[in-house]
């Protein structure tokens, strides 16, 4: 059908529209092709969302965020295989997505009004405590360099060791705070990367989930315990191994960041 125009309505106007018409497409690489958009951000349910973010694949976008929760792990297998076969870095999904508060530049469902610009990087399993840590740190004056949420579904596009080497080479990141959970092994795979010689910047870890009962999915698909390695108790002590400061409850996030910054000498 080729492009189209679709005007909104305006609130308490009369139903007068909008002066400037929004560009609609009829598939990714058309609007590629007329915006020249590097960014794809992905809202379609589940059993179509895969279909969507291959097809965004397709049209060259470089960077796509997949906000929808529970695909089909099925679809993902062949997806995740699909993408790392490509110039192309996928955030989720089941994520809230990204934001450079310092750009103002926001992809993603968070509040964009709790984030202040800084130099201190977050990165998260849980969008909600992606929110609780950056609402504390605010509270405290610490500013934010990136905030990523990677996703809490089974199979996610990035993983934090992809998020962590990001970081490491920011020169705008001091400091990362880290919230993981309970499920899977990401976490201890991010401890070996922090202790690893090729990751220099100081950690502070939260790791939530730490009363859950082994065996039943606590919110996330993937948060449930399947074995020792899933367990709260194994990730936080590959963490402490790695040298990461431990946050020990999620009301401790800003307080821990705040001491970690003081003693590194960046925070009077």
């Amino acid at each position: 059908m080729g492009r189209k125009l679709v005007a909104g309505v305006t609130p308490g106007r009369g139903g007068q529209l909008f002066d400037d018409a929004v560009p609609v497409f009829d598939s990714v690489g058309e609007a590629v092709d007329a915006t020249q958009a590097n960014v794809s951000l992905i809202f379609v349910p589940p059993p179509f969302a895969a279909d969507a973010i291959a097809e965004s694949v397709d049209a060259g976008i470089p960077l796509v965020a997949c906000i929808t929760e529970g695909i089909p792990v099925h679809d993902m297998v062949g997806l995740y295989r699909y993408v790392k076969a490509n110039p192309v870095r996928l955030i989720g999904p089941n994520c809230p997505g990204m934001i450079n508060p310092g750009a103002r530049c926001k992809v993603g469902i968070m509040p964009g009004n709790i984030h202040m610009p800084g130099r201190v990087g977050v990165v998260s399993r849980s969008g909600t405590l992606t929110y609780e840590a950056v609402g504390q740190l605010t509270g405290q004056d610490i500013g934010q360099s990136s905030c990523v949420g990677i996703g809490g579904d089974p199979i996610i596009g990035s993983s934090f060791v992809d998020i962590l080497r990001l970081y490491n080479d920011d020169p705008d990141t001091d400091l990362v705070t880290f919230i993981g959970e309970i499920g899977g092994n990401m976490e201890q795979e991010a401890a070996e990367f922090i202790g690893s010689s090729e990751f220099t910047k100081p950690v502070c870890s939260l790791i939530v989930g730490a009363t859950a009962p082994t065996g039943k999915r606590m919110g996330h698909a993937g948060a449930i315990i399947t074995g020792e390695s899933a367990t709260a108790e194994s990730k936080i002590r590959a963490l402490e191994r790695a040298g990461s400061r431990i946050i020990p409850t999620p009301a401790d996030i800003g307080d821990t960041v705040a001491q970690a910054l003081s003693e590194i000498g960046l925070r009077v």
